[in-house]
């Protein structure tokens, strides 16, 4: 007998965007690697199972990544657009979520034109049929980790759509990872000398496909690497990570940092993990 959900597989990455709650928080999260056929779509998936003590909320805390969500759960249904600063989401009694995240190419196909007009928002998630077998999928029981398998796989289903990707979501796709995985890209003037392209068509381009401008990119990865450094166990020389991330001094790093995320970097350092 084939095992329902197969060939979703689980991961449990380091997710340095997550910052948590105040009080370090977060509820279990099941994570998913998208199917191979669709690695130009889908980033990966993630389902949060909570149940919180009755007058009990969480507020969750994100710097999300340059790209458009897909989340249902048991009572709403959202594209969620780019956001600019810090996400956050409330969890309070007993609950679920099915979230995606998706590539930067698949932004404009489910925005159904340029993604800034989503940047900052979300809005109803207009596959009524998609809600419905997700919430089927999952059924009474999120715990159960085949429900959990199904649900993603009709996720995915539904975005073979969007294959194959057209050659300016590649591009956008290659931007992006090159900015995120490269610590020593500091200027937009090295994105544009990396692919090729005028820094006012670059501009163009992360506005219609990510909703964001280039600079954006480059200020979120070094928050996310910020995130990452504030939580380690022994508390960080604030200089020091300042000056590893590439800002020019230590006052300049703090005033990016609680522009965001409304948290200096000390008082960040040292909510509990």
């Amino acid at each position: 007998m084939t095992s329902p959900g197969r060939g979703v597989r689980r991961i449990d990455p380091t997710e340095r965007a997550h910052l948590l709650d105040p009080s370090g928080y977060t509820p279990p999260i099941h994570r998913f690697a998208p199917g191979p056929e669709l690695a130009d779509v889908v980033r990966r998936h993630w389902m949060p199972v909570w149940s919180l003590p009755e007058g009990q909320a969480s507020v969750q805390r994100v710097l999300q990544y340059p790209v458009c969500l897909l989340v249902v759960s048991h009572d709403y249904a959202l594209l969620v657009g780019p956001s600019s600063g810090l996400s956050t989401q409330e969890l309070v009694g007993t609950g679920w979520a099915v979230g995606t995240m998706l590539q930067p190419a698949a932004g404009v196909a489910l925005a159904g034109g340029p993604v800034e007009r989503l940047t900052d928002t979300a809005v109803p998630l207009p596959d009524e049929a998609l809600v419905r077998r997700i919430r089927a999928a999952v059924g009474d029981d999120p715990h159960d980790p085949d429900r959990r398998r199904r649900a993603v796989m009709v996720v995915e289903e539904s975005l073979r759509r969007l294959l194959p990707v057209d050659e300016e979501g590649l591009l956008v796709n290659a931007i992006v990872e090159y900015v995120e995985g490269d610590p020593e890209v500091r200027r937009v003037g090295q994105v544009c000398a990396k692919f090729a392209i005028t820094e006012r068509s670059l501009q163009r381009l992360t506005a219609r496909r990510i909703g964001l401008p280039p600079k954006w990119l480059i200020q979120r990865r070094r928050l996310h690497e910020a995130a990452e450094r504030l939580r380690e166990v022994r508390r960080p020389d604030l200089a020091r990570v300042a000056a590893d991330l590439g800002y020019a001094d230590q006052a300049h790093f703090g005033r990016d940092f609680r522009a965001v995320t409304g948290l200096t970097p000390g008082g960040f350092a040292a909510e509990p993990r």
